[in-house]
């Protein structure tokens, strides 16, 4: 059996959502951020460094023990894990290479600068001292403009001309490790106000393909009983200004 290791406000969601995809049974175990924004020391008993995403499996005889971290690592292990059957890129030519660089810039290159945008205008100011709060918030804002949103615009501008003429972030019918990883940083192009027609509309395709199979599952986990996972929406948290 598969455990998700479930931590509000991180990149988690995009591993409910492929497990759904997969059809693979699983539990979700739920940790909220202290009220410091922090991860509960509860999951440095899962994983070291107690982050998440985290999955354990202990396998169809409940005799295995992989504890897995890294949502890259988790997307390519349980693609194989069910067989390589479904969500597999091309093995050769330009499907492969957009796959293979999607997968990796996702946490490679976009999300250090929308985790930069999100210290500037949101982590720093909301966890200083009141007094300073709305001066930090003003000098922390116009730096983050000049020197982030330029950067958020040339990965918006790539993201956007990428899916100009596809569906999926490899080309093909369906989505692959790259999609279930882009997922997370185009949302945030889309929160931070960068994001252009194309990528709103991949977006909206795939809230709504999430909300078509909330609704016809019928599985017995988070994913149908609990209105959190359910409303299909991956910026848990971030509305609020948590990281």
């Amino acid at each position: 059996m598969i455990t998700l290791h479930h931590l509000n406000s991180s990149r988690s969601q995009r591993i409910i959502w492929l497990l759904e995809e997969l059809g693979t049974p699983y539990e979700i175990k739920k940790y909220e951020r202290t009220s410091e924004q922090l991860a509960p020391p509860e999951l440095l008993k899962v994983f070291p460094l107690g982050k998440a995403p985290i999955i354990t499996d202990t396998g169809a005889d409940a005799k295995g023990n992989i504890v897995l971290a890294e949502s890259g690592a988790i997307v390519e292990y349980l693609i194989r894990a069910n067989g390589n059957v479904r969500f597999v890129p091309p093995s050769s030519g330009q499907g492969y290479i957009d796959n293979l660089y999607f997968t990796h810039y996702a946490e490679g290159s976009i999300m250090p600068t929308m985790v930069q945008k999100a210290v500037f205008t949101m982590t720093v100011p909301q966890r200083s001292p009141w007094l300073l709060r709305g001066l930090l918030s003003g000098v922390l804002g116009k730096i983050s403009e000049k020197i982030v949103t330029p950067e958020l615009k040339k990965h918006s501008d790539l993201v956007e001309a990428h899916l100009l003429n596809k569906q999926w972030f490899a080309g093909g019918d369906e989505p692959t490790s790259a999609d279930f990883l882009m997922i997370f940083p185009v949302e945030l192009l889309e929160y931070f106000n960068v994001a252009g027609p194309k990528t709103k509309e991949y977006v909206k395709r795939i809230h709504e393909r999430l909300s078509r199979k909330a609704e016809s599952s019928n599985t017995s986990n988070e994913w149908t009983t609990n209105p959190h996972v359910k409303r299909a929406v991956f910026l848990d948290g971030w509305e609020d200004g948590k990281d």
